[in-house]
């Protein structure tokens, strides 16, 4: 399999298992050059300008202007991951992006936040296969410092999340969640 064809089939959202040679040779190769390129932003300084190309070469798709990051960041594959205009990552986010990350646009991102879209099965016999669940962030959506989102997970326009929260359920739009795991606390007026 040619690398274009595997990156669309992970975008399909298709499971992989440890034990398939071939897949897991070109995973393996996609994340190398995810670090790679993320070596590069975090290990010296760029301009706004510099990281939003480094960002569209990350990605493979060209990345809004307004887009605001302020390195370190870190991500597992980097071809699954859709930002909107006028997007903000704080310092220390980790994505684990395979399954797919979209972020609205006007959607900030706090200090240390970690977004998950893979799982592994429970039993042994597949343990060792990694199965994609997309993470949707809408518009206008606050994540707070060190808050995790986990698989599958959509959070609706204008919501937040609060520091430190683990969302293991989708959020209505509008709304505050918090706690470990993320319960609505109030809505957004």
């Amino acid at each position: 399999m040619e690398m274009k064809d595997f990156i669309e089939f992970c975008k399909e959202g298709n499971p992989i298992s440890g034990e398939d040679k071939e897949l897991h040779g070109l995973l393996t190769e996609c994340s190398y050059q995810a670090q790679k390129i993320t070596m590069e932003l975090n290990n010296s300084y760029h301009s706004r300008e510099e990281i939003v190309e480094i960002f569209s070469e990350l990605t493979g798709s060209k990345v809004d202007s307004s887009f605001t990051c302020f390195p370190p960041f870190y991500t597992d594959f980097g071809k699954n991951i859709t930002i909107g205009k006028n997007v903000f990552f704080n310092t220390g986010c980790s994505f684990q992006d395979r399954g797919g990350i979209t972020v609205g646009n006007g959607s900030m991102i706090g200090m240390n936040v970690t977004i998950a879209t893979l799982n592994h099965g429970l039993p042994l016999e597949t343990r060792n296969t990694t199965s994609p669940s997309p993470v949707v962030i809408g518009e206008n959506v606050w994540i707070g410092s060190n808050a995790t989102i986990l698989p599958g997970v959509t959070i609706g326009d204008n919501s937040v999340v609060a520091a430190g929260a683990v969302v293991t359920k989708d959020v209505p739009e509008n709304t505050v969640v918090a706690g470990v795991p993320a319960k609505v606390i109030k809505k957004v007026d």
